[in-house]
């Protein structure tokens, strides 16, 4: 959670990946965004209090515009395994899978879950 400069919201990261923009004064919830794939982990308002840079489980940092409550760019790690298609390969469990998608491995949408292509 973060302050707006103005201190007339306050901004929350969830374990959903959203960001939400409360209004202090109503209690209402003003904006939302999927910010991040799975939790998000910090918020951080610039100095100037124009930017806010939010951090989550996805290795992203996001810098958003607070005025407009828009993305203005997205910084990602890198992922050692990024786009290595791992579509038809046997003989890995499913949390083998989740780990190498977690890493940047894909797979094409018709592919097989791991215990599919152990009966071929």
């Amino acid at each position: 959670m973060t302050w707006e400069p103005s201190g007339e919201r306050l901004l929350s990261g969830g374990a959903d990946g959203m960001l939400r923009w409360w209004d202090l004064h109503s209690g209402e919830c003003v904006r939302v965004h999927q910010a991040h794939q799975g939790t998000v982990w910090a918020l951080k308002v610039s100095p100037e209090g124009q930017r806010l840079a939010s951090c989550g489980d996805d290795g992203a940092i996001t810098l958003w515009d607070l005025e407009r409550g828009e993305p203005l760019r997205t910084l990602r790690r890198d992922r050692p395994y990024e786009r290595l298609n791992i579509t038809g390969i046997r003989g890995l469990t499913e949390a083998e899978v989740a780990t190498l998608r977690a890493l940047g491995a894909v797979e094409d949408e018709a592919s097989p879950s791991p215990e599919q292509a152990a009966q071929r």
